[in-house]
């Protein structure tokens, strides 16, 4: 499939990266980049991995209810459940690339604003591509749980396109972008955001 070994490779090193990091502990988060939009497919990071030892064949292309496709080189791989919340995050918000991580920031900062994370006036946030000042920017929260349909339509009913993250209570957080480096980018910000707000608000 064309792209996919290139996928492959970049979504091993940024898996790499974020392990590193201590974000993806155990076989813990995943990856994906679109592939192609008509339709829709997806290169996700394989499940039950150690995900700072991936390989370019360690993925799974998926189509937009993350569902493995038969025409791919390793159809016997596994795709993460969560494979499902990637699709519907790519077709509602265009994004080429998303990141699941598992942030204990987003986490404590979930328990303590159920309802949303309220940021505003922090220079950080033009990293996140929102404005530094007089911006307020809220990060929906929604409540965890293993119907990824149900995850989904919490996701889509809180989406706004200014807004790219999504906080699944007591489980991590979901950023996307144009690419893989921005939504590393914008992940990256965000946790510095979300640590702040937390450690600040004690």
């Amino acid at each position: 499939m064309e792209g996919l070994r290139e996928a492959g490779r970049a979504l091993a090193a940024e898996s790499a990266r974020y392990a590193a990091l201590g974000w993806m502990r155990g076989t813990s988060g995943n990856l994906s980049v679109r592939l192609r939009d008509e339709p829709l497919r997806l290169a996700v990071t394989t499940s039950g991995l150690d995900k700072g030892e991936l390989t370019e064949d360690d993925v799974v292309v998926v189509d937009a209810d993350g569902v493995a496709v038969p025409d791919q080189p390793h159809p016997e791989k596994v795709p993460s459940a969560e494979a499902r919340l990637h699709g519907r995050i790519a077709a509602v918000s265009g994004a080429a690339a998303v990141v699941h991580v598992h942030v204990m920031a987003s986490v404590l900062a979930a328990e303590r604003w159920p309802g949303g994370v309220e940021l505003i006036d922090l220079e950080m946030l033009k990293g996140f591509g929102r404005a530094a000042h007089d911006d307020l920017v809220t990060i929906p929260v929604v409540p965890n749980g293993q119907d990824m349909r149900v995850l989904g339509d919490a996701f889509e009913k809180s989406f706004r396109a200014d807004t790219p993250a999504l906080i699944v209570a007591r489980h991590g957080l979901y950023v996307w972008g144009a690419d893989l480096l921005q939504a590393r980018h914008r992940a990256e910000c965000l946790e510095w955001l979300l640590r702040f707000k937390v450690e600040s608000e004690r």
